[in-house]
């Protein structure tokens, strides 16, 4: 059976494995879901993510992060879906939580956080909020 909305899976499977108090969750392989764990590692919300390669299928091992005992991603808010996608231009991106959060927003430079897509200049499709 296929997946509709492959990125609200991977924010599932964070959210589900933080709340459980698990080290590391793996989500199935995308492009796209590499680029926004790479985004979450540079913004400091997970520690480190691994490629790894099976005989049939490559995941990604996403390892957590905790402050004190408690979750580093408190709320993962997917923005943009398949039935409904949400573009912004470059004086529209909205900010999280009054900047303590960020949106990553895949634009035609590459997926990037709010900050980083303000400081180039480019506006793109909302993918998602995390605080």
């Amino acid at each position: 059976m296929s997946m509709t909305d492959p990125l609200a899976d991977m924010f599932s499977r964070l959210m589900n494995g933080q709340s459980s108090g698990k080290n590391e969750v793996s989500v199935p392989f995308s492009k796209m879901k590499l680029a926004v764990s790479n985004v979450l590692k540079n913004e400091g919300y997970i520690y480190d993510f691994i490629v790894c390669d099976d005989e049939k299928h490559s995941k990604i091992k996403i390892v957590l992060k905790y402050f004190n005992g408690e979750p580093v991603i408190s709320n993962l808010l997917r923005v943009s879906r398949p039935g409904k996608r949400v573009y912004k231009s470059k004086d529209k991106i909205p900010m999280v939580l009054a900047g303590l959060g960020i949106s990553i927003i895949s634009t035609s430079v590459g997926v990037l956080s709010d900050k980083q897509a303000r400081n180039v200049g480019v506006g793109g499709e909302i993918i998602c909020h995390v605080s």
